[in-house]
């Protein structure tokens, strides 16, 4: 594949989630994750890769021709049940090279192919560092029955309790690295496919445990200097509300202050190629202009 990324580039990606639970954790009944100490909510990467990868899949892959398949997701084994990665691996032969020019996420995200005899590590050219909210948040639980009886033949119906957050502002930090693109051989289409997939992929989050979330800024820089970049560009974006956080339900309760981004990109502004900001039309900004 040509147009094998060749630049350093950084991007913040701001969404938010209303009543819903944005990423449970299973070691504690499925609860938000919440940071105990300063109370608030973390997203995992692995979360936010999965939302790019069922986009892709569902709406860029083309039935698992040329170059957009998704190597990471749940294939029905012949025999019923689901492949495991070796059986996966099959599925291209077990070639390294045929996985990385079919697969979009492994050019993505890089991953560990197992093969029958050994398993090839690739190091994704897009990394990205857990998310975590702006605001800090309560858990509300929710107490409801099921549509069954808890036994046949029995009248009362089943009790379900369910965790929630009302309202959390998610960021997500990233890092694409030009060195690793030559290895997964990452294009500047994966690229923009990527960042499609990060904001369309959220707004497409139609189940009902993720219902409720919607994209809302996407800051990207890119960097003409080799090897340049800020770093920490998350944490240089704040939302300014007179409610206290926990009482905040919606994006426009306060502004997304982009202050302190646009100070650094003034100051490093020899390194920088370009900077592309995408909002929603309900976000208010400041300190951008």
């Amino acid at each position: 594949m040509s147009n094998t990324i060749q630049h350093r580039e950084e991007f913040v990606f701001v969404y938010d989630v209303t009543d819903n639970n944005p990423n449970g954790n299973p070691m504690d009944e499925n609860k938000p994750r919440i940071d105990e100490e300063t109370k608030y909510n973390l997203v995992t990467d692995v979360r936010v890769k999965r939302t790019v990868r069922d986009y892709l899949f569902e709406y860029e892959e083309h039935n698992g021709t040329g170059q957009k398949d998704i190597f990471v997701r749940m294939t029905e084994a012949k025999g019923g049940g689901l492949k495991d990665g070796k059986a996966r691996a099959k599925d291209f032969n077990e070639k390294a090279e045929i996985i990385i020019q079919k697969c979009i996420d492994i050019r993505l995200f890089g991953g560990v192919i197992p093969l029958e005899k050994d398993s090839i590590r690739f190091t994704g050219a897009v990394q990205l560092r857990m998310g975590r909210s702006l605001n800090k948040v309560e858990i509300m639980q929710i107490k409801g029955t099921g549509a069954f009886a808890s036994k046949e033949g029995k009248e009362q119906n089943t009790f379900r309790t369910e965790h929630i957050l009302p309202y959390s502002l998610i960021r997500i930090y990233g890092v694409v690295n030009e060195h690793a693109a030559k290895h997964t051989k990452l294009t500047e289409e994966d690229l923009e496919l990527f960042y499609k997939a990060l904001w369309e992929g959220t707004k497409s989050l139609h189940s009902r445990s993720k219902l409720g979330h919607s994209p809302r800024a996407l800051v990207r820089v890119r960097y003409k200097t080799p090897n340049f970049f800020i770093g920490d560009l998350d944490k240089r974006i704040s939302f300014k509300s007179d409610l206290a956080d926990e009482k905040i339900r919606d994006i426009q309760d306060g502004k997304l202050d982009l202050s302190g981004l646009k100070a650094v990109f003034d100051k490093e502004e020899e390194h920088i190629e370009n900077i592309t900001l995408k909002t929603d039309d309900r976000v208010e900004i400041t300190g951008w202009s």
